[in-house]
């Protein structure tokens, strides 16, 4: 098996097909990476800007530049010797057009007789032998807008078949409809009505049973080619959490490739372990992120920010994470994902019948059970017979707050404990689904005390760690799941790395931070003072940020906080004083003056986190990925921000330009976090023996807790933490390191220094970070 040294993310669309990729293969072997990481590439629905909504998967997306492109993407790639990764969608497929879906369209032309209603999860009892498509805008009522078109039903631009022999001659279209082995809703139904299994709470992609052996096989069919043919050398899984049995597909993956290199988009809370009988070599290193940014955030700063938040919420006391998350998790229960949750009282016994699937009746003791165990349930999901602690804990804490359910509780474990209970597996699939709804797309939104914390892979409660804790982790990772990819940014990161590490400089700065937020608040009054710190921060770290960029993000995330506006029944009155917010950014002069006081304030502290994260990540054990574009500053806001076009001419010339010599400034330009990530990068793949180990170097002095350090078998990174504490302090001092008694250069500056005892004011003098190795061993 092959596995990269590093990878770089190209998120593969129309505007930046595979051709194009193939013409930037140069330039990503020239920064360093060693193999090139492509997002999906199946054919997806019409104008997808992501690809996760694969609607064929015979064939690569023509509009992703086809086989062609991939055949010469690949042939570039492994030209320069670069390796190929491609990320691939197992659990559901795109229906949101279904004659674009040859199986979606089989489903609802032919319903239960279909080959492919097997391939889908459909519960036809429930649907009354019909599958549930909630598009209507207005109720039944809607109907009336259906015409016949041919063969086909139109529901406005919607089209779906008819299936032959149900649209006799004079019947009307609403006629013709109820003969169908669909029946088109109301949207606002779908929450509790649906009856097929979907991503998430996404109506428009439905899952499928990969469980089984043909559907298996013929929607890997031209996956599988990629890497028997060897256009592809490994695979990132997305969502495996979603299938029904997650080992089996990866030993399924694992046969079917002849062991190829493989990832999973797996999020672990906590001191979860990625299971050690899965066949893949690690998660897409969002546990590595969490890590690196939590060792760079000032702990000092968490009292002063809860007493913040505290006041911006009117309470008394700090927001209680896992009250919060418990609370938002049961809302998506209770909510969007109710449906999912009276699917589980079905497979548990209750007939159709029995359970009443309007949202506003309330849940039986059943139902009720069932969705307190999936809000107090404390990762994404179990493996069963692995997990069976998490399952256990989840019912000895829903039965701490809900005790009168804890009879009920009592008597669904037995069947929610058996692997092979159709009811246990699927209460594994849901469970991540109210996990991610409930807390990335919800409470990430409504905890705002330091935004940086709330990314995903990441335990908000968890404010900081030590460089102590930090060197254990790594170690651990070290000695576990050392081919596991990290990361910094992601097309699905909350915020780019360099808006976090601006925003982490907050922490730094609890006293400035709050008094340039009420006089901002002051400025331009919202009235909900969480999502006030959240856009405001998001706008400090992103500045300077387009108003149009900044206006996408603010929607998004008050609706998905959901406090004060939704998706579902938008506040026209809160969101033109949210719009208002943004606007002023551009056309207040006193918001602007406040906010160029405050960026004073953290911008070079802030690039200095960015540089820091940068290098721990590039060098520290893993595999590390970066993200498109993001060897310059990294400035993105939540998905679809975080897919923006990337200008690689300007990066080229910002490379060749440091590849002749010049030393960049740390400034606008982000240059300097090009040198440090093209010269890091480089170092791993030339000389790999240099990163055989993981040992923490020990500093010494004044400024000792201000400096990060560690050698990886050779190569030793330094890297600056708390900058602004640092410069207060009046800088490294008397602060050394001690290395092994031989002469070390500095990669990033050419600087040598004897070994032994190495001051830090001299290590660091031009740039927040070093990254030191033998000399002889490499010309910086």
């Amino acid at each position: 098996m092959r596995v990269p040294i590093s990878t770089y993310r190209l998120q593969i669309r129309e505007s930046f097909d595979l051709t194009a990729a193939a013409r930037i293969a140069d330039y990503v072997h020239d920064l360093g990476a060693d193999w090139l990481y492509l997002s999906p590439l199946l054919k997806a629905e019409p104008g997808s800007d992501h690809g996760y909504d694969v609607v064929d998967h015979s064939i690569v997306d023509p509009a992703r530049g086809g086989p062609a492109g991939l055949d010469a993407a690949a042939a570039a790639a492994h030209a320069l010797g670069l390796g190929v990764l491609v990320d691939i969608v197992p659990n559901h497929v795109g229906v949101a057009t279904p004659r674009e879906n040859a199986w979606w369209w089989d489903l609802l032309t032919n319903g239960r007789a279909s080959r492919y209603a097997d391939a889908f999860d459909v519960d036809w009892e429930f649907g009354g032998n019909r599958v549930r498509i909630p598009v209507l805008a207005d109720g039944d009522e809607a109907l009336e807008h259906l015409r016949i078109v041919g063969d086909e039903l139109h529901y406005f631009d919607n089209r779906y078949p008819i299936a032959p022999g149900t649209a006799e001659d004079g019947l009307s279209a609403r006629e013709v409809h109820s003969r169908q082995h669909y029946e088109l809703i109301d949207w606002r139904r779908a929450d509790a009505e649906l009856n097929y299994r979907r991503f998430f709470a996404v109506n428009t992609l439905a899952g499928i049973r990969v469980e089984t052996p043909w559907v298996f096989d013929e929607s890997h069919i031209e996956i599988i080619r990629w890497i028997t043919d060897g256009i592809a050398d490994g695979l990132r899984v997305d969502h495996p959490d979603g299938l029904a049995d997650p080992a089996g597909y990866l030993d399924s993956l694992a046969a079917a490739t002849r062991g190829s290199y493989v990832l999973v988009e797996k999020i672990l809370e906590g001191d979860e372990q990625l299971p050690a009988s899965w066949a893949a070599a690690g998660t897409t290193g969002y546990d590595a992120l969490a890590d690196i940014d939590r060792v760079l955030v000032d702990p000092t700063g968490r009292a002063p920010l809860d007493s913040l938040d505290s006041r911006l919420r009117e309470s008394a006391d700090p927001v209680s994470w896992p009250q919060l998350i418990h609370d938002t998790k049961r809302g998506i229960a209770d909510g969007i994902l109710r449906s999912e949750v009276l699917r589980l009282e079905r497979d548990l016994g209750s007939s159709v019948a029995q359970i009443v699937s309007d949202e506003s009746s309330p849940m039986s003791q059943v139902g009720d059970s069932l969705a307190e165990l999936l809000a107090c349930f404390p990762v994404y999901r179990s493996y069963l017979p692995l997990g069976l602690g998490h399952l256990e804990e989840a019912a000895r804490r829903a039965k701490e707050h809900r005790p009168e359910l804890a009879a009920t509780i009592d008597g669904l474990l037995p069947a929610l404990t058996d692997p092979a209970n159709p009811a246990a597996i699927r209460f594994q699939q849901t469970s991540g689904m109210v996990m991610a709804k409930g807390v990335e797309d919800t409470a990430y939104y409504r905890y705002s005390r330091l935004g940086s914390l709330t990314e995903v892979g990441a335990d908000p409660a968890e404010f900081s760690i030590d460089v102590d804790e930090f060197h254990r982790r790594q170690q651990r990772r070290q000695a576990t799941i050392p081919a596991s990819l990290t990361t910094l940014t992601t097309h699905d990161t909350k915020r780019g790395e360099d808006v976090r590490a601006r925003i982490n400089v907050l922490a730094e700065l609890p006293s400035e931070w709050e008094a340039a937020l009420g006089r901002l608040r002051s400025a331009v009054p919202l009235g909900d003072g969480p999502l006030e710190a959240l856009l405001w921060q998001a706008i400090i770290g992103a500045y300077p940020a387009s108003r149009e960029r900044l206006h996408a993000y603010a929607e998004k995330a008050a609706r998905e906080a959901g406090n004060s506006t939704t998706w579902t029944a938008p506040n026209e009155e809160f969101e033109r004083g949210m719009h208002a917010l943004v606007d002023s950014v551009f056309d207040d002069d006193r918001v602007i003056q406040i906010l160029g006081d405050l960026l004073e304030k953290v911008r070079q502290p802030g690039w200095s986190n960015s540089l820091a994260a940068k290098i721990i990540q590039l060098t520290a054990p893993g595999v590390p990925d970066v993200y498109q574009g993001s060897e310059l500053w990294e400035t993105s806001l939540v998905d679809p921000d975080n897919r923006r076009a990337v200008d690689f001419d300007e990066r080229r010339l910002y490379l060749a330009a440091i590849d002749a010599g010049a030393a960049p400034p740390i400034d606008e330009t982000g240059a300097a976090k090009l040198l440090v990530t093209s010269r890091a990068l480089r170092l791993r793949r030339d000389h790999p023996e240099y990163f055989s180990r993981y040992v923490g170097v020990l500093a010494y002095g004044s400024a000792a807790s201000h400096v990060v350090a560690f050698d990886r078998g050779g190569a030793i990174t330094v890297a600056t933490r708390l900058p602004v504490g640092l410069q207060r302090a009046g800088g490294w001092g008397d602060t050394s390191i001690i290395v092994a008694g031989r002469p070390v250069a500095d990669v990033l500056t050419g600087a040598r220094f004897d070994g032994g005892a190495i001051p830090l004011a001299s290590v660091l003098s031009q740039y927040p970070v070093a990254l030191l190795v033998p000399i002889g061993s490499t010309e910086p």
